[in-house]
């Protein structure tokens, strides 16, 4: 199975359709007037769909066991067909088509069972996706060709030339993949004074400012310090993400103080030191953080 372990959960709702056709009128009435010898072909075809939605990830060896958090079968008859519609419901990393499709094929399988004693004719059509949402497609990122973004390393090891820096290369890298125009980096010591002017001239030419180091308890921890007060309006909720995020992956991400904000148009975050705590942080509020520049520039949520 594929690593899913950066992802965040969100509500993941998938709808797919199987088709069961027969071959004369008398087998549909025989289903509408429960007249069919093996019993109520909708309601035990109901129960199958929700068994093999349960078993997908025991069948499929790609899908991710999760939570099914509602499970909703709908019949419809037109004719000589019976179009069946199953929703999947979930609060997970991943999405829950595949289960859907499954759900639909197993409630199509159970009729094609339970008719086929009293009619020969039956067959199934058209398991497809009827829709999916919660995922990438229906929370795009915003068009972010055109900012730019200021990364400040604080740390008085590397400001010295004392080692490699990795979390502002990480940044840089993770801000390029997702399309801004461009990534500069510099470095500061842990100074609250040379904190607060780095961001005070990021503030002239770029839109996203990310500081990384100088979250932690230290005496030289003060990136916070120096940020709140610059800061016209706090996203609590993006810091609280981060921690939280972390914390389901160490119990030390508790002690992180990082800070997200914006001046004026602007966005601010201070991340923690370590590659790990950044790259964790980064996953946790990006790209979703962007959509922020159009709540600035007065769109609505």
């Amino acid at each position: 199975m594929i690593d899913i372990t950066h992802k965040s959960n969100t509500l993941r709702v998938a709808t797919a359709q199987a088709i069961v056709k027969v071959s004369k009128y008398e087998t549909i009435e025989a289903i509408n007037n429960n007249a069919v010898p093996k019993g109520d072909v909708f309601a035990m075809s109901k129960a199958a769909g929700l068994l093999g939605i349960k078993k997908t990830p025991e069948l499929l060896p790609d899908c991710h066991p999760m939570p099914i958090e509602y499970t909703g079968v709908e019949y419809s008859v037109e004719g000589l067909e019976v179009t069946i519609r199953v929703t999947v419901k979930t609060i997970y990393k991943t999405g829950v088509e595949v289960e859907a499709m499954h759900g639909a094929s197993i409630v199509a399988l159970n009729m094609y069972d339970m008719l086929k004693p009293i009619d020969k004719g039956v067959e199934i059509h058209y398991i497809k996706l009827l829709e999916k949402t919660g995922g990438k497609s229906s929370y795009p990122i915003a068009n972010v060709s055109k900012l730019r973004a200021g990364i400040v390393v604080c740390s008085d090891s590397l400001s010295a030339g004392k080692g490699k820096d990795n979390s502002g290369e990480i940044i840089q890298e993770r801000m390029l993949s997702f399309g801004l125009e461009s990534a500069d980096v510099q470095v500061v010591e842990d100074d609250l004074e040379m904190i607060e002017n780095a961001v005070k001239q990021l503030i002239e030419n770029y839109q996203v400012i990310i500081l990384t180091g100088g979250t932690g308890l230290s005496n030289r921890d003060v990136t916070p310090e120096a940020i709140l007060p610059l800061l016209d309006k706090r996203l609590i909720g993006a810091e609280e993400t981060i921690r939280r995020f972390g914390q389901e992956r160490m119990p030390y991400a508790m002690l992180s103080r990082s800070v997200v904000g914006t001046i004026g148009k602007s966005l601010v975050l201070a991340l923690p030191g370590s590659s790990k705590g950044v790259v964790e942080s980064l996953d946790a509020v990006f790209p979703a953080l962007f959509h922020s520049f159009k709540v600035l520039d007065g769109e609505r949520h």
